[in-house]
């Protein structure tokens, strides 16, 4: 979700003022998800390099979650929507993790749309953080080195951030905004072999016609995996983005 503060300065506002119109994006496109069928989303709402921005702007944006999660918490459990959230937990203050777990807990057993958050979230951390876990396990005597040769990805997958997704975890759609095309340390793992689609508008104005025009494209696409391929008609139901 990147371009928030670029398209404040832009109006001549304050930063935090296009976090708090980007937070107003979530809704809408999470209804849009739900329409089109997608079966994952996940929001990149802030990586562990945004730990630097300024204090103000931090607690702003801590406030914002805050404010979203209780206002929204009543129609994503009607709707079915389950909640996760991925990255450095620990790093969040107690005030954002005593509205945060709850509702976590609140929407774990709902089995429609899995939303997924990443917060305090880097992708090359998550892997380190894997191989770290993996490596204890061997010392300890539950893993042998070998197991990873024997079982490959599957086995390291056990040990991200996103673990608990299981097949949804590998990403189809990446859809980056703001005119940046870069990966910017997300879900390198999981979307190896993912589409990308590039925008030039901010998030702020991102909207529900532009996630259906990226599902479009994305589903026009010969996805060949390193292999040949075949054109083939894809379902939105299957769309991990």
């Amino acid at each position: 979700m990147d371009g928030n503060g670029r398209w404040a300065q832009r109006r001549h506002h304050p930063r935090v003022f296009g976090h708090v119109r980007g937070a107003s994006r979530i809704k809408p496109v999470v209804r849009e998800a739900e329409r089109l069928g997608v079966k994952a989303l996940t929001l990149y709402a802030f990586s562990t390099e945004n730990w630097t921005r300024p204090e103000e702007e931090l607690g702003v944006l801590w406030k914002i979650l805050k404010k979203f999660l209780k206002r929204e918490a009543d129609e994503l459990d009607a709707r079915n929507v389950r909640l996760r959230v991925i990255g450095e937990l620990e790093r969040l203050g107690p005030d954002v993790r005593e509205v945060l777990d709850p509702v976590i807990a609140r929407l774990s057993k709902n089995t429609g749309l899995q939303l997924t958050f990443a917060v305090s979230y880097g992708s090359r951390r998550e892997i380190a953080r894997a191989a770290r876990l993996f490596a204890e396990d061997c010392v300890s005597g539950k893993r042998h080195p070998s197991d990873l040769q024997e079982r490959g990805d599957d086995l390291l997958e056990e040990y991200l951030w996103t673990a608990d997704l299981g097949e949804l975890a590998q990403v189809d759609l990446v859809i980056r905004t703001s005119g940046e095309k870069r990966i910017s340390n997300f879900l390198l793992w999981q979307a190896a072999y993912a589409e990308f689609v590039f925008l030039d508008l901010c998030w702020p104005d991102f909207s529900p016609q532009d996630f259906e025009q990226a599902v479009v494209e994305y589903s026009n696409r010969d996805r060949r995996f390193g292999g040949l391929g075949q054109k083939k008609e894809l379902k939105t139901g299957g769309i991990r983005a």
